[in-house]
Order: C-alpha cells, then sequence, then structure tokens
C-alpha cells in the first residue's frame, strides 16, 4: 500500500490503472468506512482511499478543529483491507489558492443544509476535486450521510462525469446506532441515550407500514419525544427516496431522516421505508 500526498504523484501511479474505485473520508475510519472499502475492493483494480478534513464544509463554530485525525491507526486498518493507494492530500494541495468556483447542489437549503449553511457546497466542492483527480470508474459513499449521497449523484449526474455512485448500507452498533466518527464525542450516558435517535425511526416507520398516511403528525410526535428526552432537534421528516422533497400521494420508496443533538454531539440516521 503506497500512501500518497500529491496530486502529481497520484496521477503518476494511477497511469494506466484500468479501473479504479475511490472511497472519499475524513479518516478517522470505523467498520462503515471498512465496510465501503471491502466493496470497493470487490469492484476495482486498484482502490484508492483518501483521507481529507475538509474545511469546506464546516461552518463557523463547528467542528474542524477537534475533528479526529488518526493517520497512523487508519493506514493500519487500510492495509488490512487490501488497499492499494492512500491519498492524504494537504489543505494547500487542494486548494492551492481560495477557491472561487463552488458548486451549488441541490436541496442545499433543506434537511441539513437549512442547520449548516454552506455544508453541501463545500461537500460537493471538495467531492468533484477528487472525482478529477482520481478519475475513478466507482466510488463509494454510506448511506448514514442519505443526503449527501443525494446531492452527490445529482451533481455528478448533471455534469455528465463517467463515474458511477455507489451507496454502502449503513453499519451500526448492536443497539442501532449509526457507527459515526463524532460518536467518540459522546458521554457514557450519552452513548447509551444515543440510539434512542434510530429507535424513533424504526418507530416511524413501522406506524408508516401499518398504515399511517399523515407524515406531518408523526414527524410531530417524533420531534417531541426527543425533545421530551433532552435532544435538541434540528428535523425530523419522511421524504420521497429520489427527490426527498415532500412525498407525493401514492408515492411507495420513501426514507425517514432525522438530525438531533445531544449536547455538543450532532447525530444523524435515516431509515428507508417500502409501502
Amino acid at each position: 500500500m503506497q500512501v500518497i500526498s500529491t496530486i502529481a504523484e497520484l496521477r503518476q501511479r494511477l497511469r494506466g490503472v484500468t479501473y479504479i474505485a475511490l472511497v472519499p473520508t475524513m479518516g478517522n475510519l470505523h467498520e462503515g468506512h471498512l465496510d465501503l472499502v471491502r466493496i470497493a475492493r470487490e469492484r476495482g483494480q486498484c482502490v484508492v482511499v483518501s483521507i481529507f478534513v475538509n474545511p469546506m464544509q464546516f461552518g463557523v463554530n463547528e467542528d474542524f478543529g477537534k475533528y479526529p485525525r488518526t493517520l497512523q491507526a487508519d493506514c493500519e486498518k487500510l492495509e488490512q483491507c487490501g488497499v492499494d493507494v492512500v491519498f492524504t492530500p494537504t489543505e494547500h494541495e487542494l486548494y492551492p489558492q481560495p477557491q472561487q468556483v463552488t458548486v451549488a447542489p441541490p436541496l442545499e437549503h433543506e434537511l441539513c443544509g437549512a442547520f449548516r449553511p454552506g455544508h453541501f457546497r463545500g461537500v460537493a466542492t471538495v467531492v468533484l476535486k477528487l472525482l478529477n483527480i482520481v478519475q475513478p470508474q466507482v466510488a463509494l459513499f454510506g448511506k448514514k450521510d442519505y443526503q449527501q449521497l443525494y446531492v452527490i449523484r445529482q451533481v455528478a449526474a448533471q455534469l455528465n462525469l463517467p463515474v458511477e455512485i455507489v451507496g454502502g448500507e449503513t453499519v451500526r452498533a448492536p443497539d442501532g446506532l449509526a457507527l459515526s466518527s463524532r460518536n467518540q464525542y459522546l458521554s457514557a450516558a450519552e452513548r447509551i441515550e444515543a440510539a434512542f435517535l434510530h429507535q424513533t425511526l424504526v418507530d416511524m416507520r413501522q406506524a408508516v407500514l401499518e398504515g399511517a398516511t399523515d407524515f406531518a403528525v408523526l414527524e410531530h410526535q417524533a420531534v417531541q419525544a426527543l425533545i421530551a428526552r433532552g435532544w435538541q432537534v434540528d428535523y425530523v421528516a419522511v421524504r420521497a427516496r429520489n427527490t426527498l422533497m415532500q412525498p407525493q400521494r401514492g408515492e411507495q420508496y420513501l426514507v425517514i431522516l432525522a438530525a438531533a443533538r445531544l449536547r455538543q454531539t450532532r447525530l444523524i440516521d435515516n431509515l428507508e421505508v417500502c409501502i
């Protein structure tokens, strides 16, 4: 496995490779990331994992400065998974000058975008940079970040990029909590409580499967249940999977999404449902 930090060296390493699978990450890797790497290993002749904490997707007073950076441990995990190249660019390497051209993605002001202004512009911009640098045939992203996956797919389609965007299923702890690098911010008591977010979505999904159609009522009940336990709720929403907009009457393929905070830790989760 090679660890490469410059674009020029990476392009030289990938010259002549016919099928590349890319897994973009911000590091501090957990089993969810490694699951994507294993899928990439099955799909690609050469697997590239990028590790870059992207400043453009962090807002004012967010956790860019304290976001966990664990490069040595990450590389050890990736080598065990058979990764060929780890790309670890510096901020100056990816942003050699102040970034003037940014991507305005769809739904940038909806759901998480309403609470993290500029976040999805930062995500779309850095992902497009990585796709342009690596030029993979397939790129893998986790479904835990459901809106992010949607945005990336839409941007890639709008720009006619020759890459397949693949979503990997959310990997969960035994109590249902979606694995996330930010889970380590939780105290012991908060970690126990964190599983309630997933349970809330499970209960909503069951209500939908049993015939509930007034999604606004379900959303309100879920928000109130979370607030009663001390959560600060950004949103709980039932949306159409193919648009992430309000579902039309008779919509069969839905996703239930939520974002909420336990003290300083913001957690997100989602569950797909078919009716």
